[in-house]
């Protein structure tokens, strides 16, 4: 049987750091390991009609061929770093069945936080269908690994916690 790869999947609300951390921990694979891969929602929703929508159920779709991709190239013995927000039990649940090697981050921010990092202005602009505003969020449950991301912390040093929990 042909080894196969790990899914560390970073989620969190938009803000929490997904895209920042995930992309850390991705370099410090790659420093180890040639065979991994960065997948980040915002680029992926850019690359695919199936990733294009914001409403729940474009989302939903999105985030199952999120992890559809993911789980193609864990088949094939590559590691993927997966960020996105994906906030959907049922998504999540499919992802643990599925992949076999299936690593789980929460990003969790207080609303405080998130408010004010606000990169992309949906928290102030009146944006509709933001997920955890107007849209459902369903905080994960059962994760791998809570990551506290309001700034107490540096990215480089989640990392290495990161990295000390699931690469050494």
């Amino acid at each position: 049987m042909s080894k196969k790869g790990t899914v560390y999947f970073f989620t969190g609300l938009a803000g929490a750091g997904k895209t920042t951390l995930g992309t850390l921990f991705y370099r410090r694979m790659k420093e180890k390991n040639n065979n991994v891969v960065l997948l980040d929602g915002d680029q992926l929703r850019r690359l695919s009609t199936v990733v294009s929508g914001y409403t729940t159920e474009e989302r939903r779709s999105g985030a199952y061929f999120n992890f559809e991709l993911a789980e193609l190239l864990t088949n094939q013995n590559i590691d993927v770093v997966l960020c996105s927000i994906s906030m959907y039990d049922d998504v999540r649940a499919w992802a643990r069945e599925h992949i076999e090697n299936y690593v789980e981050i929460y990003i969790k921010v207080k609303w405080e936080t998130l408010y004010k990092r606000d990169q992309k202005g949906l928290y102030s602009s009146g944006t509709k269908n933001v997920v955890g505003v107007d849209l459902l969020c369903e905080e994960p449950k059962t994760p791998d690994f809570i990551i506290e991301n309001d700034g107490l912390e540096t990215p480089q040093a989640i990392v290495e916690r990161l990295e000390a929990a699931f690469l050494s």
